[in-house]
C-alpha cells in the first residue's frame, strides 16, 4: 500500500508541476542562471533567451558569468542564483558530499573535446603522439580529464607525452606559437586552430557518442514552476536548433561579436554535425554513466550517482510533452 501512495504522490506532484507551468504562464518570475564561462557549448541557454524562448514560458532569466564550474555551482548552494549550467559532475561531486542538488535539463551530450595537429604529423592512432610535447587546458577540466583517460585506455599516461597545461582558452595560441605540435581543444579554439591550417585529427564526440558534458543544476528544493519553465525553455531552444542551424549560428554570432565569425560558423556547424547538442533536454543513464566513469577514473569521485536521484525526469517529461 505505501509503495502504491507513493507512487501515486509522484503522479500527482507531476501533475501538478505541468499545470503550475502552463495555467500561471500571466505570472512571469524571475531567475538567475550562473554559468561557468561565457561558452560556446552553451549556445542553447543563448538561443533561448535570444529568441524569447523563456519569456515565452513565462520566465525572465538573468545570466551571470562564475569563471569556473565549482563558483556557478557554489552560487546555486548559497542561494545567489536559482541554477547553474556546467558539467555534471561538478554536481554529482557536490551531491556525494550531501548538497541537496541535482540535474534537471541537459544542454550538452556529447564530449565536446578535439585534439588537433600540426600539418607535419603523422597521426593515425593515439599511440603516435608518444614523446610529443601536447598542449592542454589547465587542471581541473574536462578536456584535460578526457585526454588523460584516452591515453589510460590505450595503455598510456601523461608519463608518455610531454603535457604542457596552459590556461583555459590560450591552447590555441600555444599550438600555434609552436610551444608543440599536439593540442587538446575545446570550441571555438579548434576551429581558430583549424583555420589556420592545423589538422583535426580525433574527436571525442565521435569516440565516446553520447556523453553527459554539460547540463543545468538546481538545488532540489528549487521552485517548481521555475524549474519547469527553465527546462521547457531549453527544450524549445534545442529543437529550434536542429530544425534552424542557421538561426543558431547566428546567435552564436551574436554571444561571440569579436571571433572571426567564420571560426564561429565552423565551429557550431561541427558540434552540431558531431551531435554535441542534444535534440531535447533528455540525459541517458547511459550517457550519465560514461560521463561520471571518467571522473571516477581520476578519482573525484567514488561511484555513479544514483540516476533517479540525481535526474529529474519529472521536468525534463514534461518538457518533451510540450507541442
Amino acid at each position: 500500500m505505501k509503495s502504491i501512495y507513493r507512487r501515486l504522490q509522484v503522479s500527482i506532484a507531476a501533475l501538478v508541476i505541468a499545470g503550475m507551468s502552463f495555467s500561471a504562464a500571466a505570472e512571469v518570475k524571475t531567475v538567475t542562471i550562473s554559468q561557468a564561462f561565457q561558452s560556446m557549448l552553451y549556445l542553447p541557454l543563448y538561443v533561448a533567451i535570444d529568441k524569447g524562448f523563456f519569456k515565452d514560458q513565462g520566465l525572465s532569466v538573468i545570466k551571470e558569468t562564475a569563471g569556473s564550474p565549482t563558483a556557478a555551482l557554489s552560487s546555486v548552494l548559497s542561494g545567489s542564483s536559482q541554477f547553474s549550467i556546467h558539467g555534471p559532475e561538478w554536481t554529482a561531486i557536490a551531491a556525494s558530499k550531501g548538497a541537496n542538488v541535482g540535474v534537471i535539463s541537459n544542454a550538452v551530450n556529447g564530449a565536446a573535446v578535439w585534439i588537433a595537429t600540426a600539418p607535419d604529423v603523422k597521426f593515425t592512432s593515439i599511440k603516435d603522439i608518444k614523446g610529443q610535447k601536447v598542449v592542454t587546458g589547465l587542471m581541473p577540466t574536462t578536456s584535460t580529464s578526457l585526454f588523460l583517460k584516452l591515453l589510460k585506455e590505450n595503455g598510456m599516461s601523461d608519463k608518455d607525452v610531454d603535457m604542457i597545461q596552459v590556461p583555459l582558452g590560450t591552447e590555441p595560441a600555444a599550438l600555434l606559437g609552436g610551444q608543440a605540435k599536439v593540442a587538446v581543444l575545446y570550441e571555438p579554439g579548434l576551429d581558430q586552430v583549424a583555420i589556420k591550417g592545423m589538422k583535426v585529427v580525433l574527436g571525442f564526440p565521435k569516440t565516446y557518442g553520447p556523453y553527459a558534458f554539460s547540463s543545468i543544476t538546481a538545488m532540489k528544493t528549487v521552485d517548481p514552476v521555475s524549474a519547469q519553465r527553465m527546462v521547457n525553455g531549453m527544450e524549445v531552444a534545442l529543437r529550434f536548433m536542429a530544425k534552424d542551424p542557421k538561426g543558431a549560428i547566428e546567435v552564436a554570432k551574436k554571444e561571440f561579436p569579436t571571433l572571426d565569425p567564420q571560426v564561429v560558423e565552423n565551429a557550431v556547424t561541427r558540434m552540431m554535425s558531431e551531435n554535441v547538442f542534444p535534440k531535447s533536454v533528455q540525459i541517458t543513464p547511459a550517457a550519465l554513466k560514461i560521463s561520471m566513469v571518467t571522473q571516477i577514473a581520476l578519482g573525484n569521485l567514488k561511484e555513479q550517482p544514483v540516476f533517479e536521484n540525481f535526474i529529474n525526469e519529472t521536468y525534463i517529461q514534461n518538457a518533451i510533452k510540450l507541442k
